[in-house]
């Protein structure tokens, strides 16, 4: 069975302002018709929207946490409530179908609960007909009806809709505790560090990470970076074919120009510090030749700055092949 504690929002990792807001409003019975859960992707908006669904539904009124045992935090556990909805974008984001028939459900009262609960994901990424299709509900919502809006911090919401709800601001987790939820998910210790370090506190971004090809590439870039220029790593066919599989990475290239960073970053503090380089990236290249080169704090500082313009010229939308050519050439050293 499932852990019932995961069910339970005061007893999740993290968010301790989203944890007493939301203890407040139930303690004073007085929970909006709907919230926005805005923060960053992957730091337990949806988790916390389920958990606080049970609270308000739970059989067991002794506390404002769910029990996780009586007949309805069961059925939330298991997916099978029918007054707890999830609505998740389609194709991008949520259409103006989905509002629709959400709105018309909204108007029958809850099967079996006091109160039906809906989260609505990423509405950030709404059509602006969806958005206004939705105003109208928000403003006269029916009774025993809660919409929980899932949206990302770095993107805009339309104010008409950040009006109407109250807003409860989520963060990226502590890297501790980031590391104890990956651990959970059975990830080695030292790749938890890393992962969870990298993913800026974001659990399920982190995952994402550790289930791709991107750490592979990583030491592949990495030890053709590292070599002396007499060696393999100056032949231009293999810089170029790195770059092809860069590009090929698409929605993921970012999160490799952020190992890129960080593994320069900790190479710029061992440079400083005198120290061997034992940064949370080191523990990948263990089985490597240890032939990194000798670079100086502004050799390192000037990698880090072509990393930085890479990332600007991918959200200009430049061509992503000549933007990883370009930015491998220049960690190389072979472009200044």
């Amino acid at each position: 069975m499932a852990d019932h504690s995961l069910l339970c929002f005061t007893q999740l990792l993290g968010q301790e302002k989203a944890k007493r807001m939301l203890q407040r409003s139930l303690l004073s019975d007085r929970v909006p018709h709907a919230y926005i859960f805005k923060g960053p992707e992957g730091v337990g908006r949806k988790l916390f929207g389920r958990g606080f669904a049970a609270a308000v539904n739970c059989r067991d009124r002794s506390s404002v946490s769910a029990c996780g045992v009586c007949p309805s935090c069961v059925k939330i556990l298991s997916g099978n409530h029918p007054d707890f909805l999830i609505i998740s974008p389609e194709k991008g984001g949520v259409k103006i179908g989905q509002v629709r028939k959400l709105c018309k459900d909204l108007t029958y009262p809850p099967y079996e609960s006091r109160m039906r609960v809906v989260i609505l994901e990423d509405v950030h990424a709404m059509r602006p007909e969806a958005a206004n299709s939705l105003l109208k509900t928000l403003e006269e919502p029916p009774e025993n009806n809660l919409l929980i809006l899932t949206a990302d911090s770095s993107r805009e919401i339309l104010a008409t809709l950040t009006s109407r709800c109250q807003v409860v601001p989520f963060s990226g987790l502590q890297v501790d505790d980031t590391v104890t939820i990956l651990r959970w998910h059975g990830v080695d210790p030292d790749d938890a560090h890393l992962f969870a370090h990298l993913s800026g506190g974001s659990p399920g971004r982190a995952l994402l990470l550790y289930k791709t090809e991107i750490m592979e590439l990583w030491k592949d870039i990495v030890s053709v970076l590292s070599v002396e220029e007499s060696g393999p790593g100056s032949d231009l066919g293999v810089v170029l074919k790195l770059a092809e599989k860069m590009a090929e990475l698409k929605d993921d290239l970012n999160h490799l120009l952020t190992f890129l960073k960080v593994w320069l970053q900790e190479l710029l503090v061992a440079y400083h510090c005198s120290s061997t380089f034992t940064g949370s990236t080191a523990h990948f290249l263990k089985e490597e030749p240890r032939k990194l080169k000798n670079w100086n704090s502004d050799q390192l500082f000037a990698k880090l700055q072509a990393v930085d313009i890479a990332e600007r010229g991918l959200a200009r939308n430049c061509n992503r092949l000549l933007v990883c050519e370009l930015l491998l050439f220049k960690l190389q050293g072979s472009l200044q």
